[in-house]
């Protein structure tokens, strides 16, 4: 077979994957790490134990995909778009996307294994951030009275802050406002003349 063509199985394979990682977000999200037993994940994808851990070593390995996909998602759209850009996509994301994020900071604080396994994701939104924040200061849209890392942390810590408000149902009545403030918190400030 010649290379970049897939076959009928790749393709039943890459939509059981995905059927495994859609089901196991629900499942996260709805009953937590620990509460995501291996009967709430078969009854989430609908699938049985051999066929969703065919797919993945185990457990950790499962939600560490889920994470890992939405870490790269996040990057992406940082690079492109900037981090505010996140924040304001963040009202369109479902109840299963923000219960893993909450997840996956829990397990930060609770699991090392998980927080070392982590770093590096963590690392790749970081530097998107920073990377991103730099050529919009060299473009005298950033402003420059303030470290890029700085700035960079208080972008996250927002970015945090809001996820953890919309995963507990507050309202976001004002979220467009809210993150035109967070955004302008950053931008160059026009100089006065002398």
């Amino acid at each position: 077979m010649l290379a970049g063509m897939t076959t009928a199985a790749d393709e039943r394979t890459a939509a059981t994957r995905a059927r495994v990682l859609d089901g196991a977000r629900r499942a996260f999200a709805r009953h937590g790490y620990e509460g995501a037993t291996v009967k709430v994940l078969e009854a989430e994808t609908g699938l049985s134990r051999g066929a969703i851990f065919h797919h993945f070593r185990d457990k950790q390995a499962l939600f560490l995909a889920l994470a890992e996909d939405d870490a790269e998602r996040t990057a992406a759209v940082v690079e492109r778009d900037g981090l505010v850009q996140v924040m304001r996509e963040l009202a369109g994301k479902d109840a299963g996307w923000l219960g893993v994020q909450l997840e996956v900071r829990r397990r930060l604080r609770t699991d090392p294994d998980f927080a070392a396994r982590w770093a590096r994701h963590q690392d790749r939104v970081r530097e998107a951030t920073a990377t991103r924040l730099t050529r919009q200061r060299e473009a005298g849209v950033v402003r420059d009275d303030v470290p890029v890392e700085l700035l960079g942390d208080f972008l996250r810590l927002a970015l945090d802050g809001l996820v953890s408000s919309l995963a507990a149902g507050m309202p976001s009545t004002h979220l467009e406002g809210v993150l035109d403030l967070v955004e302008d918190a950053v931008r160059a400030r026009p100089r006065r003349a002398p």
